[in-house]
């Protein structure tokens, strides 16, 4: 779970040369309307272009859950501010490490209130 640590450590302070470090070669990311993202630099590339466009972006980890030594769950927020509105977007992250102990695969699903019934924007 340390990797998970540095990974999100990465992010936080946008250290893109470490956050890559986490991640195995071959990483796959599928985010929560199936798009997805393959291979090391791009995943990097892709996060380096989104992060630092939300303004005020903080993130925060609730609690993370092995699941044996090759997966993992983290249920966390990332925060932004929207139109001047600090803005959170629960998420729960599905992790699978390499043997290596890198981040081989994420997977992406966002919590969010049902239509008419307020919370969230749209995902940054």
């Amino acid at each position: 779970m340390k990797v998970l640590d540095q990974y999100f450590e990465a992010l936080r302070a946008q250290d893109w040369a470490s956050l890559g470090t986490c991640l195995a070669e071959n990483v796959h990311r599928t985010g929560p309307y199936l798009d997805v993202v393959r291979g090391r630099v791009a995943y990097v590339a892709f996060l380096a272009g989104v992060i630092p466009t939300l303004r005020s972006y903080d993130l925060r980890v609730a609690r993370v859950r092995a699941l044996g030594s090759a997966s993992a769950v983290v249920e966390l927020s990332e925060f932004a501010d929207l139109n001047g509105v600090r803005t959170e977007f629960p998420e729960v992250l599905l992790f699978d490490f390499d043997e290596a102990g890198s981040i081989q695969r994420i997977d992406v699903y966002i919590k969010q209130a049902p239509p008419g019934r307020g919370g969230n924007a749209d995902p940054p």
